[in-house]
């Protein structure tokens, strides 16, 4: 979504030339692809693992982390690469999309028009907003160190990361259209007047 909001702000004459059908397929191909080798390596890694602990993970849902501290074998050297591969995609990731926006931003700063600058603004700021939920609580989720017992905050951290960026996506993207706006507006309004009413 960054490239095709670069692509949108920056060149927005050559847009349907650049994205073009192959050049989407191409970008959800390289997504695909990405998230398979990242899947793969970590269900690569925990089925060929001997378990002997305990079988009960406290966690909110099955995570690698956890999978791994209940093994009998030396995982060091399996968490290290499953690590590396991760870090080195979400920081590819990260910066692709910081580079853009910076572009973005240095072009949306030259518009003469107000109305223009605005219109820019409100492409980009839905994608971003979503962007930064889901790297913030995934840091908060990844980055802290594996317990044996697990806080409250442990699990709400994994709730956050796994639940909140795709809850507020559709509402993030779908408060920009017109008709979810007045159908979101009246069902407010006969919230309120039911309330009254009573």
């Amino acid at each position: 979504m960054a490239y095709d909001r670069y692509i949108a702000i920056c060149k927005p004459l050559h847009y349907k030339v650049i994205m073009n059908r192959r050049i989407c397929i191409q970008i959800a191909a390289c997504a695909w692809a990405a998230g398979v080798i990242n899947s793969a390596m970590h269900t690569g890694n925990t089925f060929s693992l001997p378990f002997c602990h305990s079988n009960i993970i406290n966690q909110f849902f099955c995570e690698v982390p956890q999978l791994l501290r209940l093994s009998c074998s030396d995982t060091y050297l399996r968490e290290l690469a499953a690590l590396a591969f991760s870090v080195c995609l979400g920081l590819g990731c990260f910066v692709f999309i910081v580079v853009s926006y910076v572009q973005i931003f240095t072009t949306v700063l030259r518009i003469p028009s107000e109305q223009g600058y605005r219109k820019a603004f409100s492409t980009c700021i839905p994608h971003l907003i979503v962007v930064s939920l889901l790297f913030s609580t995934s840091i908060i989720a990844y980055m802290k160190p594996i317990s044996d017992s697990p806080s409250p905050l442990d699990l709400l951290a994994a709730v956050l990361y796994s639940m909140v960026p795709p809850l507020m996506n559709p509402v993030i993207y779908g408060m920009r259209n017109k008709e979810i706006q007045a159908a979101l507006r009246t069902m407010l309004q006969r919230q309120i007047l039911s309330i009254f009413l009573l």
